[in-house]
């Protein structure tokens, strides 16, 4: 904890903004999401493809349209776009807990998804822009917010959803109101980028789809949100396995969480440093990619409670979910630093758009794939060829990134700019 606040004492006082901010919009949105298809299924009483559509309307609302968010955070400035996010991620929160139509409760979900491709990229390009050469180091102590966030929020969630999920909606709208506030006071303006304003938004869009190295490596990024993606799905699936079906599996659920949480906050520091000291950005992602790639190795040698017993199988599934945080950990800085690098130091926040809706296809793609064959292989009681899967999937984005790295297209462009400097004028309107 002293060694967090030592580093984060050390940034200038936008990035303080920024990583407090995060940890706030993560308590904020996990304080409800986790709970939202228990409600919508149960009190509402939708039915299960109506459920799904709802979900699905936040994800495509957020994943499909980091893009254009970027694109806007580039052309009006980071700041705005934080706001409005934050301001509408508060609409949609009071819409949830006021309607309960279909038509009405879908507007809400994809207003919660499009205020997170407002902010995100805003944040992001806002934090490397600020942090400079210390983009690692920033973004490192973003991680251990970021974390802190999505550990505390559904604990906070779990409280009120006892009392009403319409009491959790409203609260996590109010820790959005007043972050809005806080944001509007504190956080600098900081100027659009000058260049994207004298083009259009389709030659800025094309300046980032013709930026091969950039391109090449949004898509061997694909493999790493994959797997890091199954904490929420395939590992509380095979926790069940593990349990039976006489017993609730929540326990186990809950301790997968706890400890990827854990994990990523107590050792991020200590991951990035050793790292740093020893490789660039290029190697460092393949030594982290092939941390999550191996991490499913303890379910390969026991899938099944049938092995060792239930106990063994458990460690096995608590192993995988701790190995899979250190690779996340050990990727995340250097990712972020490296989007940037590519980037050139220009139209930052659609370059971060752009990746992020790369990488949010692949997920869903991922997801559904896993889904699939997970259960096929159950029902054949083949349920170890998985996690195969899942390391090949993890082994191909660890070849990918070798070779960008072996040839240099990781290296920053011959003509980098320089990132736009922070305003420092407060914002006090």
């Amino acid at each position: 904890m002293k060694n967090l606040l030592t580093q984060f004492r050390s940034f200038d006082r936008p990035a303080q903004v920024l990583m407090v901010n995060q940890f706030s919009i993560n308590v904020g949105f996990y304080m409800l999401m986790p709970y939202l298809a228990g409600y919508l299924a149960g009190p509402l009483g939708l039915a299960a493809w109506a459920v799904g559509l709802v979900l699905g309307m936040r994800n495509f609302s957020q994943q499909g349209m980091f893009l254009l968010g970027g694109t806007l955070a580039d052309r009006l400035g980071y700041k705005p776009l934080i706001v409005a996010g934050c301001l509408l991620r508060v609409a949609g929160f009071v819409l949830l807990a006021a309607v309960e139509s279909l038509p009405a409760i879908l507007l809400a979900s994809a207003a919660t998804g499009f205020a997170g491709a407002l902010f995100n990229p805003a944040v992001r390009a806002y934090l490397a822009a600020d942090a400079g050469p210390r983009r690692v180091e920033a973004f490192a102590v973003f991680n251990v917010f970021y974390q802190a966030g999505i550990l505390l929020g559904p604990l906070i969630g779990l409280a009120l959803t006892t009392l009403d999920f319409r009491v959790t909606s409203l609260a996590a709208a109010a820790v959005f109101a007043v972050l809005t506030i806080v944001q509007i006071w504190t956080l600098p303006a900081h100027r659009a980028d000058t260049t994207a304003a004298k083009t259009s938004v389709l030659e800025d869009w094309r300046v980032v789809v013709a930026n091969r190295p950039f391109v090449l490596f949004a898509l061997a990024m694909i493999g790493s949100y994959v797997l890091s993606f199954q904490i929420y799905l395939a590992l509380p699936l095979q926790a069940a396995v593990v349990v039976g079906d006489d017993r609730s599996d929540t326990a186990l659920v809950t301790s997968l969480f706890v400890v990827s949480g854990v994990v990523a906050i107590a050792g991020q520091f200590r991951i990035t440093s050793w790292l740093s000291r020893r490789w660039g950005s290029g190697r460092s992602l393949v030594v982290g990619m092939a941390i999550m790639a191996l991490a499913f190795l303890p379910l390969i040698a026991l899938p099944s409670p049938a092995a060792l017993g239930g106990w063994a199988a458990a460690g096995a599934l608590v192993l995988t979910a701790a190995l899979l945080a250190v690779g996340t950990a050990a990727v995340f800085p250097f990712e972020m630093d490296t989007v940037v690098t590519l980037s050139g130091g220009r139209l930052v926040a659609t370059h971060y758009g752009f990746y992020n809706t790369i990488v949010g296809v692949g997920i869903l793609l991922g997801n559904l794939g896993t889904g699939a064959v997970f259960g096929i292989l159950s029902d054949a009681h083949l349920g170890a060829l998985i996690w195969v899967v899942l390391t090949i999937v993890g082994s191909i984005s660890v070849t990918a990134l070798y070779l960008l790295d072996r040839s240099a297209r990781l290296s920053p462009p011959p003509a980098e700019t320089t990132v736009t400097e922070t305003d420092e004028v407060p914002a006090a309107s």
